[in-house]
């Protein structure tokens, strides 16, 4: 389900529904016919939700509805802080809306290995995530997922000709990196 431009306007839609209570859970409840049959089985093996960069109700709509949570994020000292506050909010959802939310695997993106700065916040991540391993938080199991996707000039053209990487690029390191990220994640879903 991905996010696009057109979704600006949901937020202010969906602002008044906050009194009644029922402002986070409209996704949910508006997609339980499509993702589940009559006997409430799931009708797909994954369903991907792209959610906007922002912690506003249509992200809280998607972590309502959601098992699992992949946070793709730069290797940036403000990226952290984004992530620390993502964490708090999926803390918070899991307390009221979703308990069975949790934060499986954190994606870099725009990745160059080879800065002091990319390792740094790598290093910073990866000792976050095994200081948490024991805790009872909805990451305790979370993973830094490999590869980490490239910086690639590729990724950033195929929007503007509205098409995929796999379309606009399929031989580029920024499709090759998707592809093996895609992989890693199906061998997760599997191995539970």
């Amino acid at each position: 389900l991905p996010a696009e431009v057109n979704l600006a306007g949901a937020e202010t839609e969906l602002a008044p529904k906050l009194i009644t209570g029922q402002a986070q859970r409209i996704l949910k409840d508006k997609l339980a016919a499509v993702l589940h049959d009559e006997s409430g089985a799931d009708r797909f093996d994954f369903v991907l939700i792209d959610c906007p960069p922002s912690l506003g109700l249509l992200t809280i709509n998607a972590l309502t509805l959601a098992r699992e949570v992949f946070v793709p994020m730069q290797a940036h000292f403000l990226a952290l802080q984004g992530l620390s506050k993502l964490l708090e909010t999926v803390g918070f959802i899991g307390q009221g809306f979703n308990p069975d939310l949790r934060v499986t695997g954190i994606i870099l993106c725009m990745y160059e290995k080879q800065t002091i700065l990319a390792q740094e916040v790598v290093g910073d991540l990866s000792d976050f995530l095994s200081a948490n391993g024991d805790a009872q938080t909805p990451w305790r199991d979370c993973q830094i997922l490999t590869p980490a996707v490239r910086r690639n000039i590729k990724l950033a053209e195929c929007p503007s000709f509205g098409s995929t990487i796999f379309e606009y690029a399929p031989g580029s390191r920024g499709a090759e990196d998707y592809r093996q990220l895609a992989e890693c994640v199906a061998k997760m879903v599997v191995a539970r």
